[in-house]
């Protein structure tokens, strides 16, 4: 039976996340791009396929009996001697973690440990005595304010350059379900941010139904990237999708700022452009903001106008454009 290696985590959200990740980069970690900040309640775990629901219902009922928790992180303090780690303490509604905590890790997610709980967030791990105890020293005043109001199950990938990184794969937020319709045809409403597993199974096998049976076939896009390297190194990539409908929809478009004005973004969109006729596109597609600096570039590379989007994010007005192949 195939296995997922998964974990359970307190991800540190907002800007807390950001000041803890550069914290992280401060003090050496090299995988901040591979591993989002976070409070660990399972480590890393096997998981049997047909064991994952249940698996996600463990988060669920966790969730359920749980309220947001205000957490001070820091200062940062370390395992040494026993383990080369640097981590933030975690101060403030302890008690609220252990509980969560206790209620997760059971099986199928629960797994013999090499040290016992402790709530931290890990800032390095295997750094240098002196490193890391310096970084102690340097950093005696760092706390930082946190409220966390969900629970993530994260899964283990391999990247194509062979390292291995971690991403939700699931979130769960707090507090019991709403039932609504009580006396009558009751539902249970449940609000997340991504997803789940089971959740998004649902939608696309009924989606799939209605497509099917409205138009007479599933309305599947293709997705389709482009990456850029030099040197072995990623310096821009273009991600989207190819649809049924002739279009091509260019999602995003982002070049390491050290080589802009170099034409990376130009050929990123043309490749992708290419790619897309191959698969039956007639024309691209993509928004960004009407009177923004990407404007003009998406203008010198033949793109049109097609409708405007107001008020489209943060206020901003943002235009729709368009260009045939």
């Amino acid at each position: 039976m195939p296995r997922r290696r998964l974990g359970v985590a307190l991800l540190i959200p907002g800007a807390a996340g950001v000041a803890v990740d550069t914290l992280r980069a401060a003090v050496g970690a090299d995988d901040v791009d591979r591993l989002p900040s976070h409070l660990t309640l399972v480590p890393p775990i096997n998981v049997r396929e047909d064991e994952l629901d249940d698996a996600i219902d463990r988060l669920r009922d966790g969730a359920a009996h749980a309220r947001p928790i205000r957490l001070v992180l820091g200062p940062p303090s370390t395992f040494l001697p026993t383990n080369p780690v640097l981590f933030l303490a975690v101060n403030g509604d302890v008690a609220a973690v252990d509980a969560l905590r206790n209620r997760v890790f059971r099986p199928p997610l629960e797994r013999p440990l090499t040290w016992p709980f402790q709530p931290h967030v890990t800032l390095l791990d295997g750094g240098s005595d002196d490193r890391i105890r310096a970084a102690v020293d340097a950093l005696a005043g760092w706390t930082v304010e946190v409220t966390i109001d969900r629970v993530h199950l994260l899964q283990e990938h391999k990247r194509d350059d062979g390292e291995r990184l971690w991403r939700p794969v699931t979130e769960i937020v707090f507090g019991a379900p709403a039932v609504v319709g009580r006396g009558g045809l009751e539902l249970e409403l449940s609000v997340g941010g991504t997803l789940g597993r089971q959740e998004a199974a649902f939608r696309d096998r009924a989606f799939d139904e209605h497509q099917l049976a409205r138009f007479g076939a599933p309305w599947k896009p293709e997705p389709l990237s482009v990456t850029a390297r030099r040197d072995r190194r990623i310096v821009g990539t273009a991600d989207g999708d190819v649809r049924s409908t002739g279009e091509a929809y260019l999602a995003r478009l982002i070049v390491a700022p050290d080589v802009r004005g170099e034409g990376v973004g130009a050929q990123l969109v043309a490749a992708f452009g290419s790619v897309a006729a191959e698969r039956g596109a007639t024309f691209l597609s993509l928004n960004t903001e009407d009177g923004g600096p990407s404007l003009p570039f998406y203008e010198r590379l033949g793109f049109e106008r097609w409708y405007s989007l107001p008020e489209w994010r943060a206020g901003r007005d943002f235009v729709q454009l368009r260009k045939f192949l």
